[in-house]
């Protein structure tokens, strides 16, 4: 019998791509990013033996001569990611470090056995286990917004605290806390240090994570950074900054280690970065009174089953879906440049008569939240209540960094003992006075005006402070952790009252909406033509790991950073073409553009054409806001676009291809429909005319003849 190779081909593709979707017996197995339902969280203790899983993911723990994890797997491949034990934490506590639960006498560094526990040894010096106890889930943060969300359902799971005690330190207990979720592959791990002892003790670096795990790769030479490819979990913690508008180059607590004792790595100098530890570098000497707790970062860990580019990002994004549904929300929301009152009004009216939703007062307007008058709370409440009056909420531009105040409020440079040196240069220090009435000033004007929104720019970066004299902060070792903790107290209380945030770093997890897709802002002064293509780069880049809802982009309707006459779109009604394909290019991506500039129309007819375009954004504002499946990235030389798939919706994907050359194109793509849920066959509708059937292939494609017109665009929908 003679074997087709194409075929052989086609079938190993297919086995490739989906991997995870077939079980023994070569039955199809349900795909959790297409269907999560079926992979119920549980925590089973049996004897000696605690247990989370889901169906997805399996973490145990052993009840020994002190508690150990010995097995934790990804289900849907197969991996096993421990390749040692560790204790379950480091806590450092009046200047001495203990470790917490964890076994010693493993030899073999490689992999682990499981008949080896019964032989190894608690550590004597180390905090024992005492109980365990199934909880609820913690109490997710407040998602009380006014404003159109894809979905505002968190995930279910269970909780799990385990217990730790040390004979020399009576009155303290470690409490190691688990969460694991329904539908995902996703632990989430914390330590609290409580104390019960009676005096004030002190609490220094604390490691709520350690892992080794099994390498990424290796090499018999090579440094740490050389081989550091771990691609079977993916950390996140709620200690992020640097502007970078990228979760790992803004993670502060991730910390890839080498293990010495590992002596069977094929490494020559045992350099091999196998083990993975979870702490804030730069933060000590945190005092926690007598009945006080102190609270580690919160580790999200989620385990990869594949090495697919868009299938890891697509991983990442349903966690923010399910995790932090705040994050879903997504209004529509101009950017005003105002002078005065009336200014506002205008604005205001022009967003519902066109169907926005919010007016962001942007910066360099005159709104100034730091003046903590009743004068200034009067003022902005009356245009606050006037916008609602018209269906219309109102949010508003602070600065906190990048920018001085003076010699007794700035940071001050550990190596010089002066203000200077900062993230940004110069920058307040939050637990300065002066930081502390700025906090206190923009939650008494959110609770007194009215207002729904904040846009908070330079939001703390992660600056240390040596002064002694600032009364939020004890000194240098304290400082960064403090005015963390002063930020998130903010946005904390800002949720309770359902304000939206908008902040330029990656708060996600303490609370924040929305985050920059990331560009270069003299990009704005470019001619349309390049801001254009630019900014499809931006869509295309920034959506790996943000759904669309956490991004946003810029479209100066006025003159930004310079720029020529074919920079600005103002006067609108003589650009309307160009100010309609930038609408579409944001809206049909799912993303708000910051419109900046003092209105959204001019004419009639540039009216019209935003009501058009915010009309057919509501329309299909459900599938616009799903994730995006990237098809082509925009390169100014050929077609370019993106694929929105949701395979639980009316519309199973809607695709938004571009032409950026002066000839109309008549081509064929290669369409991916995996993540539409579809299999067999499915409906393309082009601008709303003519639904045509289309088979899909073995490896869930198909291919689709387009029409572009030239310089323009077309969208189609799939059923």
């Amino acid at each position: 019998m003679r074997i087709n190779p194409k075929l052989i081909l086609i079938t190993l593709f297919t086995i490739s791509i989906s991997q995870f979707c077939l079980a023994q017996g070569g039955k199809p197995k349900v795909d959790w990013l297409i269907q999560p339902k079926g992979f119920e969280a549980t925590i089973k203790e049996n004897g000696s033996d605690i247990l989370l899983t889901n169906g997805l993911i399996e973490r145990a723990f052993k009840k020994a001569d002190n508690l150990v994890c010995y097995d934790y797997r990804n289900l849907s491949n197969g991996q096993q990611l421990i390749r040692s034990v560790e204790p379950e934490a480091y806590v450092n506590i009046n200047g001495k470090e203990y470790e917490v639960g964890g076994l010693k006498g493993q030899k073999e560094k490689a992999y682990l056995l499981n008949e080896w526990l019964s032989d190894f040894k608690a550590n004597p010096e180390a905090f024992t286990f005492r109980a365990s106890k199934i909880v609820p889930l913690e109490a997710s943060i407040q998602d009380r917004g006014p404003f159109w969300s894809g979905s505002k359902e968190s995930a279910g799971g269970k909780g799990l605290i385990l217990e730790f005690i040390h004979s020399d330190l009576k009155g303290i207990v470690i409490e190691v806390h688990y969460e694991i979720y329904d539908g995902l592959p996703v632990l989430r791990k914390w330590v609290e240090v409580v104390n019960d002892s009676g005096r004030e003790i002190q609490v220094n670096r604390v490691v709520n994570e350690v892992l080794s795990l099994v390498e990424g790769e290796s090499a018999v030479v090579g440094s740490k950074e050389d081989m550091l490819k771990q691609s079977g979990i993916y950390f996140e913690t709620n200690y992020a900054f640097n502007n970078a508008m990228k979760y790992r180059l803004s993670d502060q607590t991730l910390h890839w280690e080498t293990d010495s004792t590992y002596t069977s790595q094929v490494n020559y100098y045992l350099t091999t970065p196998a083990k993975a530890l979870v702490y804030p570098k730069d933060v000590s000497k945190i005092n926690i009174s007598p009945k006080g707790r102190f609270t580690s970062v919160k580790t999200f860990e989620l385990l990869h089953d594949s090495e697919d580019h868009e299938r890891r990002g697509l991983a990442i994004r349903k966690m923010y879906r399910k995790l932090t549904p705040w994050t879903n929300a997504n209004p529509i929301f101009m950017h005003l440049v105002s002078k005065n009152r009336e200014e506002v009004i205008t604005a205001i009216d022009q967003c519902a008569a066109t169907g926005y939703e919010a007016v962001i007062l942007s910066f360099g307007s005159h709104l100034r939240m730091e003046l903590n008058t009743a004068e200034n709370h009067k003022e902005w409440k009356s245009l606050a209540d006037y916008a609602k009056s018209k269906g219309i909420k109102l949010g508003g531009y602070t600065l906190f960094s990048s920018r001085t105040i003076n010699a007794e409020t700035d940071v001050i440079n550990p190596r010089t003992g002066k203000p200077g040196g900062a993230f940004f240069g110069n920058a307040p220090c939050f637990g300065s006075q002066w930081g502390l009435d700025y906090a206190k000033a923009i939650k008494d004007f959110f609770r007194n005006t009215g207002f729904s929104i904040l846009e908070m720019d330079g939001p703390y970066p992660g600056d240390v402070c040596a002064s002694h004299d600032h009364p939020g902060h004890e000194g240098l070792e304290d400082s960064q952790w403090a005015q963390m903790e002063i930020q998130k107290s903010i946005f904390h209380e800002l949720n309770k009252m359902g304000v939206y945030i908008n902040a330029p770093d990656w708060y996600f997890l303490d609370g924040t909406n929305k985050i920059a897709l990331g560009y270069r802002e003299v990009n704005f002064s470019l001619s349309r033509d390049q801001q254009k293509i630019l900014n499809r780069q931006n869509i295309y880049d920034g959506t790996w790991e943000k759904t669309p809802s956490m991004g946003w982009g810029f479209v100066p309707l006025t003159a930004y950073h310079g720029g020529g006459a074919d920079a600005v779109l103002e006067p609108l009604n003589d650009h309307l073409e160009d100010y309609k394909q930038l609408m579409m290019q944001y809206y049909g991506s799912g993303i708000q553009a910051c419109y900046r500039g003092p209105r959204l129309y001019d004419t009639e007819r540039t009216k019209s054409t935003v009501i058009e375009v915010i009309d057919w954004y509501k329309k299909y504002r459900d599938i616009l806001n799903q994730d995006i499946i990237h098809l082509r990235r925009a390169d100014g030389r050929d077609w370019d676009g993106i694929l929105h798939v949701d395979p639980s919706g009316k519309e199973k994907g809607l695709g938004m291809i571009y032409n950026p050359t002066d000839k109309e194109m008549n081509i064929t793509i290669e369409l991916p429909v995996y993540y539409t849920g579809l299999s067999d066959e499915v409906n393309i509708s082009f601008e709303e005319k003519n639904s045509l059937k289309y088979e899909i292939t073995r490896d869930y494609k198909i291919n689709l003849p387009v029409k572009i017109p030239a310089n323009g665009y077309t969208w189609f929908t799939l059923k």
